[in-house]
């Protein structure tokens, strides 16, 4: 079985509601493995390279800035298919379109307001897990219950 990691960013909105810990739980509950996770602050810098395929688009400016404007909880999960899971848990982009039962299905009501980001593909987790945790931030960890998650 093949594992991969993924980036998952509690966005300004999810932390400011208080849901950070609902949002990683959501996660944490289907097996997913935590390997990394900090509060920080996104430089607008780090903004513009996370969404450079965004650059040159009417709403390039107001995501940067509202990426910069609070701060994010950056999460690293590990896990099988950890890239395809994590999209299906947050949920459709429009939160209208979203299940319920999904992180923006159950907590968010506007598309400008999804409250989390996760990586698209496993070649975007491994670009954007490198912008957003440095060496030596991501731990390697056996995690006894493994076996009863996974065959």
């Amino acid at each position: 079985m093949t594992f991969e990691r993924t980036l998952v960013l509690v966005k300004p909105d999810g932390v400011q509601r208080g849901l950070i810990g609902r949002i990683v739980a959501k996660f944490e509950e289907t097996g997913m493995k935590l390997v990394g996770m900090k509060l920080m602050r996104v430089p607008k810098t780090l903004a513009e390279e996370h969404y450079a395929e965004h650059q040159g688009k009417p709403f390039f400016d107001a995501l940067v800035d509202y990426i910069s404007a609070s701060p994010v909880v950056a999460v690293c999960l590990e896990g099988p298919r950890a890239v395809s899971i994590t999209r299906k848990l947050i949920g459709y982009r429009d939160p209208e379109d979203a299940a319920p039962g999904t992180i923006r299905g159950d907590y968010a009501i506007e598309i400008g307001r999804n409250l989390v980001h996760g990586s698209a593909t496993v070649e975007d987790a491994v670009r954007e897990l490198s912008l957003f945790f440095g060496d030596g931030e991501l731990l390697a960890w056996e995690r006894t219950v493994d076996p009863w998650i996974t065959e």
